[in-house]
């Protein structure tokens, strides 16, 4: 079983960037295809990004396309969303997953079954 620690949300302008982190525990992150999802106030939750194992291999909802960019560093056992331009409608608590049944490295995740705790981002305007 894996733990992800959420860090780097938190409450910017329209325009602004931020970084957000996703920290797993254990030496099997490399395992993992991981992704980001997301939940504004009132809606269902939504997904944002995914990155296979090896990391070559993205995909993005159309909303964030151009402005996020998710990344990972196996070494570090950490999965990344690099927000730029952010709008008011990103304001939502995000958070990371991880699915461990990706049996080929460059294969997006398709089930999660581990999850954080959330970060919050607010975005002004």
């Amino acid at each position: 079983q894996v733990q992800l620690v959420e860090s780097g949300g938190g409450l910017v302008q329209a325009g602004d960037s931020l970084r957000l982190s996703c920290a797993a525990s254990g030496r099997t992150f490399s395992t993992y295809a991981m992704g980001w999802f997301r939940r504004a106030p009132g809606k269902d939750r939504e997904f944002v990004a995914a990155i296979s194992r090896n990391g070559g291999n993205t995909l993005y909802i159309d909303s964030v396309k151009g402005r996020f960019t998710i990344s990972r560093d196996n070494a570090k056992n950490t999965a990344y969303l690099q927000m730029k331009d952010l709008k008011p409608e990103d304001t939502a608590v995000y958070y990371c997953a991880a699915d461990p049944t990706a049996r080929n490295s460059d294969y997006l995740p398709s089930t999660y079954y581990y999850w954080g705790q959330g970060t919050q981002v607010t975005v002004s305007s």
